[in-house]
């Protein structure tokens, strides 16, 4: 597909009828601003013959349009809402008169309370005005309100089509003004029309998300010839809104065709719109919402971790900077999460820590999850603390005095029993480890560390941190940390929690 989509925004007019408390005039001409930023082609700016209001605005907007855009106004096919149309767009260097009728059996005879060929009538003579005052600079665009119902008299709106193109359409709308079925009888429809109409003819299409299908219904109809795509920032509109252009300029992009639109503006965008119309964006909105990026499945959180930085991510349609989202995959602890959740939050907050070490404190992280639900970072950090420098188990340390040079007291218990015994070795940590042989707990180091710790991170009084990797009876190694003011009982916490997670 190799045609360029050509994007038709309805945020001023389908999106803020649809608004508890619409725009005034500053305010549409702020969302004006952005949509010509963002990149859109076309733009309706509203219905003039609706209110002085609307007409005001529509003039605006006109007049401060960059020479690019179609700027666009609806009128009802009567003479009235034509000339106020045409009053109010005029000025641009692309206006647009767009009007429309409904042209499904049940609208025509319930709603409209019209025969067929009246209905026509309408449509043909609407046309045939609105381009005759517009002129040569501007186009016309006609909608079949409720296409998406014409299934049954598919052959009578072909036949009209062709006429209204005869009488000066340029743009054919199809809208699926109310979503009430299959994506692909809607799609097959407008293939239809695609296929009847002459090459020049720009196909059009106005999806409604009733069903919760309207991007979907969007992007198909693009594959089946629809060429302008009316959709409205956010998913603004009646009842359950019209199409989201991020999702339908996303798809497209992801299916390699030339989206003409600034990508990156849309999180900031959709942020300034939901603020704006006091629309809260739902938690789960596709790309947009607070949770789009969170994980919460162990499984799903494994797969996003090892892929973040790569412009595929394991779950993910795209990479957040492609929509200008600057917070990367949120990773949140549940009950269902596991070990790379909280390696990863851990370490995300500032503090060291292995996957080993986040493998041992998981099942207390689990344990506190499945009491309240997700976990704040700041409970699984003080988990972190409790679990990995104060170990709890058979040793317990009492006392580590400094004797002579080289020459240490070590107090403790094991299990109920006292122990002091001095210790002699090059440091510290070699005369605790001969104090403990002494008592008959050899214990095998293999590495030693010793490091200053962040202030702000650990608290005030903490100033050092020890790391000390054992090997155990059957070979393998873990690690022990300690922590203290004291380099030196920051180095003997070390040993101690490093004795009791031996002796587990």
């Amino acid at each position: 597909m190799t045609r360029q989509p050509f994007f038709y925004d309805i945020t001023l007019r389908d999106g803020n009828q649809s608004l508890k408390k619409p725009w005034n005039l500053e305010e549409k001409e702020l969302i004006f601003n952005k949509l010509t930023e963002f990149g859109v082609q076309g733009i309706e700016v509203g219905f003039p013959a609706s209110s002085e209001l609307d007409f005001t605005a529509c003039q605006r907007l006109a007049q401060i349009a960059p020479d690019t855009t179609v700027v666009s106004a609806l009128a009802r096919t009567v003479e009235k809402d034509i000339l106020r149309a045409v009053e109010a767009v005029h000025f641009c260097a692309k206006p647009r008169i767009h009007t429309f009728i409904a042209m499904s059996p049940f609208n025509m005879k319930y709603v409209l309370n019209k025969e067929p060929m009246e209905v026509r009538r309408l449509a043909i003579e609407a046309v045939k005005f609105a381009k005759e005052k517009i002129g040569a600079k501007g186009d016309i665009e006609f909608s079949i309100e409720h296409f998406g119902d014409c299934a049954e008299n598919i052959d009578f709106v072909i036949d009209t089509l062709k006429e209204v193109v005869k009488s000066g359409a340029t743009v054919i709308n199809l809208p699926n003004t109310v979503e009430r079925e299959r994506i692909k009888n809607f799609v097959d429809l407008v293939e239809k029309v695609y296929i009847a109409l002459p090459k020049d003819i720009c196909i059009s299409v106005h999806c409604h998300n009733d069903l919760g299908m309207a991007t979907a219904a969007t992007v198909e109809s693009y594959f089946a010839g629809a060429t302008q795509l009316e959709c409205c920032l956010n998913g603004l509109g009646e009842r359950a809104g019209n199409t989201n252009v991020y999702e339908v300029a996303v798809a497209l992009y992801n299916s390699g065709v030339e989206v003409p639109l600034n990508l990156s503006n849309i999180y900031e965008l959709a942020l300034t719109v939901s603020e704006m119309a006091n629309v809260k964006i739902p938690e789960l909105a596709p790309l947009i919402g607070p949770q789009a990026l969170a994980h919460r499945s162990g499984i799903h959180q494994d797969g996003a971790i090892k892929t973040k930085d790569m412009e595929k991510g394991a779950y993910r349609p795209i990479h957040p900077t492609l929509i200008g989202r600057k917070d990367d995959e949120k990773i949140g602890f549940t009950s269902q999460s596991g070990k790379t959740a909280i390696f990863e939050i851990i370490k995300d907050a500032g503090y060291p820590i292995t996957i080993q070490e986040a493998v041992r404190i998981t099942p207390a992280v689990k344990e506190a999850a499945e009491k309240v639900g997700e976990l704040p970072t700041r409970n699984i950090i003080d988990i972190y603390f409790r679990e990995v420098f104060n170990v709890k188990g058979d040793f317990r340390l009492v006392s580590f005095e400094k004797l002579a040079e080289n020459v240490f007291n070590l107090k403790f218990f094991h299990k109920e029993k006292f122990y002091e015994l001095d210790g002699h070795g090059n440091g510290p940590v070699d005369a605790c480890l001969d104090a403990l042989r002494q008592a008959g707990f050899e214990m095998k180091l293999i590495d030693y560390r010793q490091s200053a710790l962040d202030g702000e991170i650990f608290g005030s009084g903490a100033a050092a941190m020890t790391v000390i990797h054992f090997e155990d009876k059957e070979g393998k190694t873990l690690i022990s940390r300690g922590k203290d003011e004291s380099t030196i009982k920051a180095n003997v916490k070390a040993i101690f929690n490093g004795l009791n997670l031996l002796t587990e």
